[in-house]
């Protein structure tokens, strides 16, 4: 078939030769590249949050779950203080910190003292709980933004495409396929960085909930034991705490 009026015949030589991810990438405009670039990035950190706060989860998992059986083993508080105090894990932190407070009321009635207890571990738990979402949001803002990002670098792309198609006075396919395929390439690159991100984004907040859930059992078995103790009456709980 003979080209339209004002068309020009395309030669094979004209035409890039390799059309593969590489390829396009390589042939891609600066804009676009940049784009890539950073998408890829974007999914590296992705993938480096998500090894490193799993394993940081885990690990802070098996601790509070051992420590919680040493809880749950103690008849006293002076028992389970006993065996938590050096240590420097959370339920160590709730420890001290209920046993500085019994040491600070030793002149106070004991009214008062499992409210302030409470109060205490409450603000330890929110402390931990802090530290240990430390890093994902970047992962929500990986996942809400990566869409757009590669919907920018495919516009230019296109845009481009269009301005190259304007000055060939050309549209044989074949020559406006490669650019639209590259301009293409940064949405799916941008799609690949978001879509683990939001994945994985709400498997480390579930395993968030459940590690804050074992704080919260830590908190409320050292509230057993001082009540206990404290309903015991045996000793002062400041001689309990040392």
């Amino acid at each position: 078939m003979a080209p339209a009026a004002g068309e020009h015949m395309v030669s094979a030589a004209d035409l890039p030769e390799d059309l593969s991810p590489w390829g396009m990438f390589e042939n891609a405009d600066l804009i676009v590249k940049a784009v890539i670039i950073g998408l890829a990035f974007a999914s590296l950190v992705t993938w480096t949050v998500w090894l490193a706060k799993t394993l940081e989860l885990r690990s802070a998992r098996s601790a509070v779950r051992r420590d919680i059986r040493i809880l749950n083993g103690a008849a006293t508080f002076a028992q389970a203080h006993e065996q938590l105090h050096d240590g420097d894990g959370p339920v160590s932190q709730l420890m001290q910190s209920a046993a500085q407070e019994i040491r600070l009321s030793a002149n106070l009635r004991a009214e008062g003292l499992k409210e302030r207890i409470a109060l205490q571990l409450e603000r330890i738990e929110m402390a931990v709980s802090r530290k240990v979402s430390r890093g994902t949001g970047v992962l929500a803002t990986i996942g809400s933004t990566a869409p757009f990002v590669g919907l920018f670098g495919t516009v230019w792309g296109i845009m481009n495409s269009f301005i190259g198609i304007s000055n060939a006075h050309t549209t044989n396919l074949a020559v406006v396929a490669p650019g639209i395929a590259q301009a293409l390439l940064a949405t799916a690159f941008g799609l690949v960085a978001a879509i683990p991100a939001v994945m994985i984004y709400n498997v480390l907040a579930r395993q968030t909930a459940h590690y804050r859930a074992y704080l919260g059992d830590a908190s409320a078995q050292v509230m057993r034991l001082v009540s206990r103790d404290l309903d015991r009456a045996k000793m002062p709980m400041p001689q309990a705490a040392e």
